[in-house]
């Protein structure tokens, strides 16, 4: 089958999509993508096509191409969107400007549209060959994914059954014109070691290598979608609703995990936590053994790199952006008759007649003493004991004060005394900022 007949048949269950948004380096893959994407175009009925550059700024050739993909997208007909991006200096440049672009082009697309991208069989043979070296598990092992959801649309790899050699035909019979990257010739960056070095080597002794790694990528992709169906049915057992629906954190029953095997446990965590932040290596696992296993009065914590994962009565509660920060305080309230915003910690309003004076929020310091109707005076950290609230909730529990008396405690169940009415001050906690795509 030829390359722009197998492009169509990959690309035949998209043809509804609202439009085909090519990201364009102008690099040989995804000039060759556009170049069949456009010559379709003039046969077939397919979406609106469009192009996308996304200008790093790391290099100073780097500036003449985005008037290079002007000029390709000008002969092509095809509307071309370019963005500039900042990359943040870091420990590995190469990701940062891999996210910077990855954020972009999220940024920019509209409800159902497909983002299409040009990477191909070598590329998932270099991705495999590398993840391999670094010690990757099956998920790392089963490559770059066909599709995934993007922002408000949906990305696109339709290019991943080409090779390179294939591609490079096409252009040379088209008279295509693409740019080189510098960079890809530094053998001292690890995957162009792999493609100036290691690949040549392994193609002279086994020319289907490629071929092969991309296969064994597939295989390793269906196992992974055997370990994500296993760790559902294993997080079903675990999704039990809160005690507290005001707290709106991702939380965990810890008890049907516990149960599982050791294997089973890390399964079903990570498929948990890849919402929330990147997976650890392995020796950092230990972190959830201790936690697991702490003491029963203990509060073990384990950080990883997108936020803690907590241990308070029975279940497991994920932890990140303002909650790692304890809130500024006190904080006035000036209009009692309106919810107040707390810096980093949600939104609190009053139910019951407020007093007249000076209010503010404040938090747990120690010695704390409530007045109770009906009960007298209480110590507050005995009432969080007997209310059973978790640990890391405590030290940003709102607390309503007027001078140096405390009235109320937020979201704090309280008998309202007989023939009277008590005030009750309500909190809408933050949620746990999740912050990965």
């Amino acid at each position: 089958m030829s390359l722009p007949a197998r492009l169509l048949s990959v690309l035949s269950p998209w043809r509804s999509a609202s439009a085909w948004r090519v990201a364009l380096s102008g690099g040989l893959d995804s000039t060759v993508l556009l170049h069949l994407l456009a010559s379709l175009a003039r046969t077939e009925a397919l979406p609106p096509l469009s192009a996308i550059h996304v200008q790093h700024g790391l290099q100073a050739v780097a500036t003449a191409w985005p008037e290079h993909c002007r000029r390709l997208c000008d002969e092509l007909g095809v509307p071309l969107q370019v963005l500039e991006v900042r990359v943040d200096a870091g420990a590995s440049l190469e990701r940062a400007a891999r996210e910077a672009r990855y954020a972009a082009l999220a940024g920019c697309l509209d409800e159902g549209e497909l983002l299409l991208l040009a990477q191909h069989r070598d590329d998932q043979a270099e991705t495999l060959l590398f993840r391999l070296l670094r010690g990757a598990g099956v998920r790392g092992l089963a490559g770059i994914p066909v599709s995934r959801p993007l922002g408000r649309g949906t990305l696109l790899r339709p290019l991943l059954d080409c090779s390179r050699a294939e591609l490079e035909a096409y252009a040379r019979a088209h008279g295509l014109d693409w740019v080189e990257d510098p960079s890809n010739a530094d053998t001292r960056l690890d995957r162009n070691y792999l493609r100036q070095c290691i690949f040549p080597a392994l193609h002279a002794r086994w020319p289907g290598a490629a071929a092969s790694l991309a296969r064994a990528a597939g295989h390793l992709r269906e196992a992974q979608e055997l370990l994500d169906e296993l760790a559902e049915q294993d997080l079903e057992a675990a999704r039990s609703a809160s005690p507290w629906p005001w707290l709106a954190l991702p939380s965990l029953t810890l008890e049907p995990l516990a149960r599982l095997s050791p294997a089973r446990q890390r399964n079903a965590l990570r498929r948990w936590l890849a919402a929330y932040t990147r997976m650890p290596d392995s020796a950092h696992w230990a972190g959830w053994q201790a936690l697991r296993d702490a003491a029963a009065d203990a509060c073990p914590v384990w950080r990883l790199e997108g936020g803690e994962l907590h241990r308070a009565v029975g279940r497991l509660w994920w932890l990140s952006g303002d909650w790692l920060v304890q809130p500024v305080a006190p904080v006035p309230w000036a209009e009692p008759g309106q919810p107040l915003v707390l810096p980093g910690n949600g939104e609190v309003w009053m139910q019951g007649r407020a007093p007249a004076g000076g209010l503010e929020i404040r938090y747990r310091q120690g010695g704390e003493v409530l007045q109770i109707p009906g009960r007298g005076h209480r110590d507050l950290k005995r009432l969080l004991n007997e209310a059973g609230l978790p640990a890391f909730l405590r030290g940003r529990l709102p607390l309503l004060y007027q001078a140096d008396s405390l009235l109320a405690v937020a979201n704090l169940p309280l008998p309202a005394p007989s023939g009277g009415e008590v005030l009750r001050l309500h909190w809408q906690a933050p949620t746990s900022d999740q912050g990965l795509s």
